[in-house]
């Protein structure tokens, strides 16, 4: 588990807007660990998590694109039924809200799971919960049994 930071990007919703955007991120070799691009009516966000912060926002700038830097968790969800679930369980147990959430994919390749981006309302807290209970990208899930039919 470790912190990051989040752009927010609002874009009007008009076909191309997003490809300007990524086209302005790539031409600076700008790569995205993380993304979500959300509707709400005539203006969409997109929200990512940058390889190389300074380099994004400075791309951004070039293209006169406004955006809002925020801190938030990335913690790896074991690939697992209910990975996600007990990571949300223990947040709420320490009385963590989490404003939002998203998450990579790793397409169904390798063991490993995948990487959420989790906005909660205190940032410090919830990377002592979620360490305390060892909620750490170094863990690795066990082996699920195997039933008999």
């Amino acid at each position: 588990m470790q912190t990051a930071k989040q752009l927010s990007v609002t874009l009007v919703n008009k076909p191309g807007r997003l490809v300007d955007l990524l086209t302005a991120l790539s031409k600076e070799k700008v790569e995205l660990r993380v993304l979500a691009v959300m509707d709400s009516g005539e203006r969409g966000t997109l929200r990512f998590v940058p390889d190389d912060l300074e380099t994004a926002k400075s791309a951004l700038e070039k293209a006169s694109l406004r955006f809002e830097a925020t801190d938030v968790l990335l913690v790896e969800v074991p690939n697992q039924p209910g990975g996600f679930r007990k990571i949300c369980e223990r947040l709420a147990a320490d009385h963590l809200n989490i404003d939002y959430a998203y998450s990579s994919f790793n397409g169904g390749k390798g063991k490993g799971g995948v990487l959420a981006v989790i906005k909660v309302n205190d940032l410090a807290k919830a990377q002592r919960v979620l360490t305390e209970n060892g909620t750490t990208s170094r863990r690795k899930p066990g082996r699920r049994p195997v039933h008999a039919r």
